[in-house]
């Protein structure tokens, strides 16, 4: 992005409090109220419990911003499978529509679903827990089958000793 718009996204998310659009694969500029944090691995007790209660549940995939490991001031707005709750703050994994994701170790092939509008495969990733505030996600994207969440319990119970 050319500095000049750089320079008038910035005022408008200072000044306008108004949302500047992204275009795909845009990095974004941080920080955002609800950032997800990484969690540690060890301890974590999974659950399926999908409500449809306007709340996000465990077995829901929501959207919301993402930080991007390598600059966490930037980050984009993405698909979160959520896991756990620990009051208002959600245990998610991130979801990716890139099929370079097929067969890599850390993540799973989750296949489409209605969180995508164009029913495209996605994967989710297993290494990287997120902590996200409940006032951090911006819309429920859809409830996973309990079949697709038991697998990928399964997973996470192997690689990292959630109960």
């Amino acid at each position: 992005m050319p500095s000049v718009w750089k320079n008038v996204a910035s005022r408008l998310r200072r000044f306008g409090g108004r949302a500047v659009p992204q275009l795909p694969g845009q990095r974004v500029p941080g920080p955002r109220p609800a950032t997800p944090r990484p969690s540690p691995p060890k301890g974590r007790h999974l659950v399926y419990a999908p409500q449809l209660d306007g709340r996000a549940d465990p077995g829901e995939i929501v959207w919301t911003w993402v930080a991007y490991e390598d600059e966490p001031t930037e980050g984009k707005d993405r698909p979160v499978l959520v896991v756990g709750r620990r009051g208002r703050t959600l245990l998610g994994l991130m979801l990716s529509s890139q099929h370079e994701r097929d067969g890599q170790w850390n993540w799973f092939a989750l296949g489409p679903g209605g969180w995508d509008r164009e029913q495209r495969p996605s994967w989710v990733r297993l290494d990287r827990v997120l902590e996200v505030p409940e006032s951090g996600i911006r819309r429920e994207g859809a409830v996973l089958d309990r079949s697709r969440f038991d697998a990928i319990a399964g997973q996470l119970r192997g690689r990292h000793g959630w109960a």
